[in-house]
């Protein structure tokens, strides 16, 4: 049974996790404020999966088995890369519809949010490094056996994480700021979406040229 500290910090892990800016927060801001509250939530429940899958891989890494190949991250990384970059070029090159607003209307959130969480290339990385710095003392007490506890205390800070953001998305200060701003928020936000695409995609390139790189005999 795992220590109640390391429960503790394995629920603030993942709310700092899902809180930590990043291209998930800024696209669910986007929804939320732009779509409502449920758009927002429904986002949020669909990237709830990946989080729970990244959680899954930074602990295999912690706990030491080798049981992720290098190339499955970077495959993922490529993905993750594409998509990303494809996000941001539509809202780099948004404009305004007839009745004055920006048509990027989400027609499907929970469906965004699925395949968000699965390709956010900043998931993987971030959940690794914040797994480490609040569990390195308790490492040792880290195993597959008591894993699903461990992702269980995991989930219940993800979810704490998302109702904060769903509560605050739903202010109307918020609302009255996004619609005020909408096409430069939307176009920044492609920008900063471009940058995460271009560092993911150079870094897996740099990774998969090393591993295709003869080495000294």
């Amino acid at each position: 049974m795992l220590a109640t500290s390391l429960l503790l910090s394995a629920a603030l892990a993942g709310a700092i996790v899902v809180l930590t800016p990043g291209p998930a927060v800024l696209a669910f801001l986007g929804i939320g404020a732009a779509q409502g509250r449920m758009a927002g939530a429904s986002f949020l429940f669909g990237h709830l999966v990946g989080d729970l899958v990244w959680s899954t891989l930074a602990l295999v890494a912690l706990v030491g088995a080798k049981l992720v190949s290098p190339w499955v991250f970077n495959a993922l990384a490529l993905f993750c890369g594409a998509y990303l970059f494809w996000l941001g070029f539509r809202a780099v090159t948004a404009k305004r519809s007839a009745t004055g607003g920006v048509d990027l209307s989400v027609r499907r959130p929970l469906g965004r949010g699925l395949v968000f969480g699965l390709s956010n290339p900043k998931s993987y990385p971030v959940t690794l490094s914040v797994f480490t710095a609040l569990l390195a003392g308790d490492l040792d007490a880290l195993t597959i056996a008591n894993a699903p506890i461990f992702l269980a205390a995991c989930l219940f800070g993800f979810l704490a994480a998302d109702a904060v953001l769903i509560w605050l998305v739903g202010m109307g200060v918020v609302r009255r700021f996004y619609r005020r701003h909408e096409l430069w928020i939307v176009r920044a936000t492609g920008v900063l979406f471009i940058g995460f695409a271009v560092n993911t995609l150079v870094h897996a390139w740099h990774d998969i040229s090393a591993a295709l790189a003869p080495r000294p005999a």
